[in-house]
């Protein structure tokens, strides 16, 4: 019997392995608040390879100077300031090569172009702090060939996002790397579910407050062609729909560049529905209870002040009797089988509807396997076993721990 359980757990690890094994994971590149202009493309000629890419990144930063200035509305709009290029130089902290051909006496590239924050914010004009969005997870979905994936393998959708700078964005992206158990818990099937229980257990593993699903679709016309996108911003639990827009690379090695474009447009759709007030955090997540103290004081105020106690003999015979003390309030594990996410949402509700329970809350989630929660209980364990029991569940009772399952 022992043999066996051990030979079903060695199963069961060696098929969870199977799962998670792989070419997975991007990891997202470390953002900070400098300023990225790319997509700048230049073509110079020098006395040397050399001279001709020095001369090619100065015009790369002299572009990328006017660029950072008109687009956004920084520095109040207008031409850019004509600055000489050593001002532009030192404001520049990195030249990021996209795309580069280099001859013994010309130079052709397409170059991104990073400005410190520090340096450049006295030259747009940029005074005061920036508001930021409360952290969003982030669950790209790409769809091709009739199939949807987010972390399963590694995509050119999620290898958009993580190269994403966020540094200058209002949202506060909160980006898996995919590895590990990310390709488990985030799916394109998951964007799909509603249940609260289940998205407040995701945001909690990765710090997130609500999520959204940056998707892409993409349509290959013929082999070697030009590949259309759609885009779409989507919000929430209930998948809420914010706006979408559609591009197109004439070919495969424009594809990289197409859907960094995209990864920008939606960077600002999002910030324009924050601007709304349409990305507000769902507050059906926020599973702590509220108190409406306006509420309270209005209920105490219509109540009126306490009546005084009667004094003399005749109030001792008024004096309520003493009532015993309430059940010692104790905490438990119940453990109970998980074969999917409603499994889940049945047992949490299940056990929360038995009088007396203050609290259930998961600790631990084995979806296809056996997950464990920590139960507030006003009584012992023999009492919450009877209300469970009563409510339709089989209970097996342990030492300081109950079994459970219908």
């Amino acid at each position: 019997m022992a043999a066996g359980a051990a030979l079903a757990l060695g199963v069961a690890g060696v098929a969870l392995y199977a799962q998670i094994e792989g070419d997975r994971g991007i990891a997202p590149i470390a953002s900070n608040g400098d300023f990225e202009v790319s997509g700048i493309e230049v073509n110079t000629a020098g006395e040397s390879a050399e001279d001709a890419r020095s001369k090619g990144w100065r015009e790369a930063q002299r572009k990328a100077w006017e660029k950072l200035w008109a687009s956004n509305g920084l520095g109040g709009g207008g031409a850019a300031p004509a600055l000489d290029d050593g001002t532009i130089d030192g404001m520049v902290s990195a030249v990021v090569v996209e795309h580069e051909q280099i001859g013994p006496h010309r130079y052709i590239a397409r170059l991104g172009v990073i400005f410190d924050r520090t340096r450049t914010s006295a030259y747009l004009g940029m005074q005061g702090q920036v508001s930021r969005s409360a952290p969003l997870l982030i669950v790209p979905v790409l769809t091709q060939g009739g199939v949807s994936a987010v972390f399963e393998t590694r995509t050119p959708w999620q290898k958009a996002w993580a190269e994403f700078r966020t540094g200058e964005s209002v949202i506060d992206y909160v980006r898996p790397n995919g590895a590990g158990a990310d390709s488990l818990l985030l799916t394109a099937g998951q964007v799909t579910r509603r249940s609260r229980n289940w998205w407040r257990l995701v945001l909690d593993e990765f710090g997130a407050a609500d999520v959204i699903m940056p998707m892409a679709r993409l349509e290959r016309q013929w082999p070697g062609g030009p590949i259309k996108g759609t885009f779409t911003a989507r919000h929430g639990p209930d998948n809420r729909f914010l706006g979408s827009f559609e591009l197109t690379a004439p070919n495969e090695d424009k594809l990289p560049s197409m859907l960094n474009d995209a990864v920008h447009r939606l960077d600002q759709l999002y910030a324009q529905a924050l601007a709304a007030g349409t990305l507000a955090p769902d507050p059906t997540l926020n599973t702590q209870p509220q108190v409406d103290q306006a509420m309270i004081d209005a209920i105490v105020a219509k109540l009126g002040p306490a009546p005084k106690a009667a004094q003399g003999p005749a109030a001792a015979q008024d004096q309520p009797t003493a009532t015993p003390s309430a059940a010692a309030v104790s905490t438990f594990t119940v453990q109970f089988v998980t074969p999917d996410a409603a499994a889940v949402d049945a047992a949490l509700d299940g056990v929360r509807g038995v009088a007396g329970v203050q609290s259930a809350s998961t600790t631990s989630i084995a979806m296809g396997g056996t997950s464990v929660m920590r139960v507030t209980y006003s009584g012992d364990l023999d009492a919450l076993a009877a209300g469970l029991r009563a409510r339709g569940w089989k209970v097996t009772q342990g030492a300081g721990a109950l079994s459970i399952r219908k």
